[in-house]
């Protein structure tokens, strides 16, 4: 057929979407606030901030009335600007301005494949229902917001994008897996996805942001962003992805192809310290960012209640779905072997009041959530904990509320969730190109998600705390737009070689 390069299927990705703190801990942003800062030459005034580079975010979409998106100063919309502002439901011509320039919408292939949407579970518009959309697109182009905080007040200081001045352009193409919670992953068809990406051509951005990805890499013949982000690269549009949250193992890592700058995911030096004290008054670090306060509570291991029959000798312990005993755990806190959210809603469901959770990963490698009861996630110390409450007949906890910590030590350090090489469709181009922030990221969220989304929690935020290499890919993205605003003339290949030949940062 005349014109056609190659066909394949359209495959939905179902993706996890794979700041106060991680600009400055970069050294980005110049003190804010000090008339003096220490390089008055640094990247960011070279650049002018990112003034008219404009960003195109391929995600879940946006939440427009985020103060992170309000466009108070700006200069009018570039001439060269081509783009639309489509309408849909909850969105329209007016929910765009100088700061979001630009929203699409993508269903055709989604509903080819899926069937029709179910309009209680998004909005058929530009509008993110999910978060992950506005989180990464604030993290790259967000306004000064003085003030920001995670829920409880947490991670509290300047919210701002790395390029505040940029302008965004929104194509939403990432939509909910039917019979699943937003918390397990939307979906992102790759003739979707396909769409956007010629859209945004065609709109003239200059960057793309895609943080995005299924757990195994593709041939780039049948990889709908591997394709999108050659067209682009053709363009001189600088395309950045998201890695992978499959670590630590090998060969996990996504996104490969080599015109585009693939974003692990590291640490920053800032920790949100949850410690706890077990009856023997040992101290136990933990890390926590659910508001609560000092409470003590009495302790019980979840293989010690669980229902019978609903374990084997691999799975005691670990507070899986539907294996607590109510009559064992209510008015308690739990120990759970290992775990994270959707252990601690099974906690709750069994009647438990608080649950202290063991962590595969030591220290800084903990993801933070706000959990709807009192949590706190711990470490390798995990075992005092077990030994204490099989030594003592009535063993107690004593939960301390989180605080923010700044200078942690070592940082930064990879992630370990951050997917790894080797490139697993050519080993010989070495990927990931780079790591960038991931870890414990706070940035704008929807007001219509809430921090898990799960139909459990209905609490709303203006910024929430989140994790993995969808936020590390922004914050690639941004320097890319702020490079492009240096050199307009540079090539997006001499664009990603600047960023990884001249980034560096010591581990400390």
């Amino acid at each position: 057929m005349d014109g056609v390069i190659s066909v394949f299927h359209s495959h939905p990705t179902i993706s996890r979407l794979h700041t106060t703190r991680s600009w400055d801990f970069i050294n980005l942003l110049e003190g804010l606030g000090d008339p003096n800062p220490p390089n008055a030459e640094d990247l960011l005034r070279k650049a002018n901030y990112g003034k008219d580079v404009v960003v195109g975010v391929l995600d879940s979409g946006v939440w427009p009335e985020s103060e992170s998106f309000y466009d108070n100063g700006m200069d009018p919309i570039p001439q060269s600007w081509k783009g639309i502002c489509e309408s849909g439901v909850a969105f329209n011509s007016s929910h765009c301005n100088r700061k979001l320039i630009g929203a699409r919408y993508y269903l055709k292939s989604y509903e080819a494949y899926y069937g029709p949407l179910n309009t209680s579970l998004d909005f058929r518009s530009p509008r993110d229902i999910n978060g992950h959309g506005t989180h990464t697109s604030s993290t790259i182009g967000g306004r000064r917001v003085p003030n920001a905080s995670a829920i409880g007040g947490l991670g509290s200081g300047t919210a701002s994008g790395g390029a505040p001045l940029v302008r965004l352009a929104i194509y939403k193409v990432c939509w909910p897996v039917p019979g699943q919670t937003p918390a397990e992953g939307n979906t992102c068809l790759d003739d979707d996805m396909l769409a956007a990406f010629d859209d945004a051509i065609a709109d003239g951005v200059n960057v793309i942001s895609v943080s995005i990805g299924g757990n195994t890499s593709r041939p780039y013949t049948q990889d709908g962003i591997a394709i999108g982000a050659l067209h682009a690269m053709k363009r001189n549009i600088v395309v950045a992805c998201s890695a992978g949250n499959s670590g630590p193992r090998s060969y996990s890592v996504s996104n490969v192809a080599p015109w585009i700058i693939t974003v692990g995911a590291s640490s920053i030096d800032r920790v949100f310290s949850s410690p706890i004290v077990i009856g023997n008054d040992m101290i136990i670090e933990g890390q926590s960012v659910t508001p609560f306060t000092n409470r003590t509570y009495p302790l019980v291991y979840a293989a010690d209640v669980e229902l019978p029959g609903t374990t084997t000798n691999l799975t005691n312990g670990l507070c899986l779905p539907g294996t607590l005993s109510p009559a064992l755990v209510r008015g308690k806190a739990v120990f759970c072997w290992t775990g994270d959210l959707f252990q601690s809603l099974e906690v709750q469901r069994a009647g438990g009041i608080a649950t202290v959770l063991g962590n595969s990963y030591q220290g800084q490698g903990v993801l933070g959530r706000p959990y709807l009861i009192p949590a706190t996630v711990v470490y390798s110390d995990k075992i005092n904990i077990y030994n204490y409450i099989e030594t003592n007949q009535n063993p107690n906890v004593t939960l301390i509320q989180p605080k923010t910590l700044i200078g942690s030590k070592p940082a930064p350090f990879m992630a370990p969730f951050t997917s790894r090489g080797p490139n697993f469709i050519e080993p010989n181009i070495l990927k990931p190109d780079i790591t960038a922030p991931g870890l414990n990221i706070l940035a704008a969220w929807s007001e219509a998600s809430s921090p898990l989304n799960v139909p459990a929690d209905n609490r709303v935020v203006k910024y929430h705390i989140d994790s993995g290499t969808s936020m590390s890919c922004p914050h690639v993205a941004a320097v890319a737009a702020l490079l492009k605003a240096i050199h307009p003339d540079w090539s997006s290949a001499a664009i990603r070689s600047a960023v990884m030949t001249t980034d560096g940062q010591e581990t400390k």
